[in-house]
């Protein structure tokens, strides 16, 4: 019993382990999952507001701009006012630059000037239709970087529009980074210069080793933005791996409290009933005058799916002790009822089914129903039932006369088992009514020995002739015992050297293959 205790408690843990890293990983992994597609989308939302914005910014520049080119064929003097105001109410312009053969001629911020663009601007290429790229200041401004957008002049080659933007177009924009899911946001031109989070003056985007989570092309000029952070989130993880240990504790105390509640030994038997985990065997009772079978005893098994076989007493011992003989009693009831038609084929009218009773189950108020039952169950008149009442097990007298009557009464012969291995066997047979009793396998074990036991058998095989009692010896492993008990008048024999107890399939077996079964045949 401690092994078995020791392979259900390890079973239990076992599986409550398992469930409980189950359901950690389900609900940390889903957590993760959750967070991980709600960080995605941040990002995503993110990409396409900046986007969005820079689109429509850019967009108004270049319709500006587009304006101000048929002003390039004018001198700064007729111009300037317009230029300036364009410049006013322009978001985060600088100044609009005219250009005529390299040469800024007029300005929106200072009007009249000439100044090559080369010296402004030595990598930019005029002869490009549009061109980019980010000053680290200007000259009215030379700390603060700064966007430069060169638009040439469709109408003329050696004409068009050189604007400076303030590079912090929007501060969220590059500010960004102070959201917890960002770690930095980057505005990079032809994909080599970037002025970014991560640095205040223009830099190679080389320098920058931070791989970008997302990228959005703006129209219209050739700029990107980039986006970085990281794809999983600390904080998220940490999250997600603490719901998952607090679920999968919980859910595993959970699971081992209810399995724990299950497999009590109450709980098992109830569910070894359900899961049809118990069957019948059928040891033959021959007489021992011609061994011929005339009856058998009905046992109960049980193969525990974890376990394997529990002892008979054992989970006996546990329905007695949790209440649930009468039950377990039922089941057997029904599991003779369900191998009867098969019975009948191969025993001989009048057979004896042995039936172990426990008196919880004889005392109790539906005994009597469930013996009709029983009785209802079998082939009419055809097998003879016994019930064996074990003489270790005290009995309520005055009730066990009135049901014995009636046991009777039904045509139910009683059996005393195991007689005299208690304390009252002369008690029982004084004042019950008995039509069998069963040696006890103690005592035939001491046939041919001289021990304090053999004259006690005696004793006990002349009372039951003076009380005309059938007797019934159990235990019976030689032949030598076989024929000391025959030559004593017991009636029936019982144990290996029979038959050990059979399964309904082997008992079939057995009346077609006898001497396979049958050690004494």
């Amino acid at each position: 019993m401690l092994s078995r205790k020791t392979l259900l408690s390890r079973r239990i843990a076992i599986t409550s382990l398992l469930v409980g890293v189950f359901f950690a990983l389900l609900a940390g992994g889903t957590q993760f999952l959750v967070s991980y597609h709600k960080r995605t989308e941040q990002f995503d939302n993110t990409i396409t507001e900046l986007k969005t914005y820079l689109n429509s910014y850019f967009g108004e520049v270049l319709n500006t701009i587009d304006t101000l080119q048929p002003l390039t064929m004018s001198s700064c003097e007729n111009v300037s006012s317009e230029l300036t105001s364009r410049a006013a109410f322009s978001l985060n312009i600088r100044a609009f630059l005219l250009v005529k053969e390299g040469h800024a001629f007029c300005s929106s911020a200072t009007g009249p000037l000439d100044i090559a663009i080369k010296d402004l601007v030595p990598s930019l290429d005029l002869s490009q239709n549009q061109a980019m790229a980010i000053l680290p200041g200007t000259p009215m401004m030379p700390h603060r970087p700064a966007f430069i957008l060169w638009d040439r002049s469709p109408l003329l080659a050696d004409r068009g529009v050189f604007t400076s933007i303030n590079a912090n177009l929007m501060p969220w924009i590059l500010n960004s980074s102070r959201q917890s899911q960002y770690s930095g946001v980057a505005l990079v031109i032809n994909n080599q210069t970037a002025i970014s989070t991560f640095n205040h003056q223009p830099v190679a985007l080389t320098s920058i080793e931070n791989t970008p989570i997302r990228r959005a092309k703006i129209n219209g000029v050739p700029l990107e933005i980039y986006l970085y952070g990281n794809e999983v989130a600390t904080d998220n993880l940490l999250y997600a791996l603490l719901l998952g240990a607090m679920c999968g504790l919980l859910t595993g105390i959970l699971c081992a409290y209810v399995m724990t509640i299950r497999m009590r030994p109450g709980r098992e038997i109830l569910s070894a009933i359900n899961r049809e985990q118990f069957y019948v065997v059928y040891q033959p009772v021959v007489h021992a005058s011609d061994l011929h079978i005339g009856g058998v005893e009905v046992l109960m098994r049980w193969t525990h799916p974890v376990a394997g076989n529990i002892p008979p007493d054992a989970f006996i011992s546990f329905a007695e002790g949790q209440n649930l003989i009468v039950p377990l009693t039922r089941h057997l009831f029904a599991l003779i009822a369900k191998d009867a038609p098969a019975l009948q084929k191969i025993l001989p009218p009048g057979t004896k089914l042995g039936i172990n009773i426990s008196p919880n189950h004889l005392h109790a108020e539906s005994f009597k129903q469930d013996i009709r039952e029983l009785l209802a169950s079998l082939p009419e008149n055809y097998f003879s039932v016994v019930l064996e009442v074990t003489e270790r097990d005290m009995l309520n007298e005055k009730q066990a006369i009135k049901l014995f009557e009636w046991l009777h009464g039904e045509g139910i012969e009683i059996a005393i088992d195991d007689f005299g291995t208690g304390h009252s066997a002369l008690i029982y047979l004084e004042r019950f009514t008995l039509d069998y009793l069963k040696i006890d396998r103690g005592f035939v074990n001491a046939i041919g020995m001289e021990t304090v036991t053999s004259p006690v058998l005696d004793t006990v095989l002349t009372l039951t002739h003076r009380l005309n009692l059938v007797t019934v010896a159990e235990g019976v492993e030689t032949q030598e015992q076989a024929a000391w008990l025959r030559d004593h008048g017991v009636d029936f024999l019982q144990g290996y050297w029979i038959s050990r107890p059979l399964t309904l399939t082997q008992l079939v077996e057995a009346h077609n293959e006898p001497a396979k079964y049958f050690t004494s045949r």
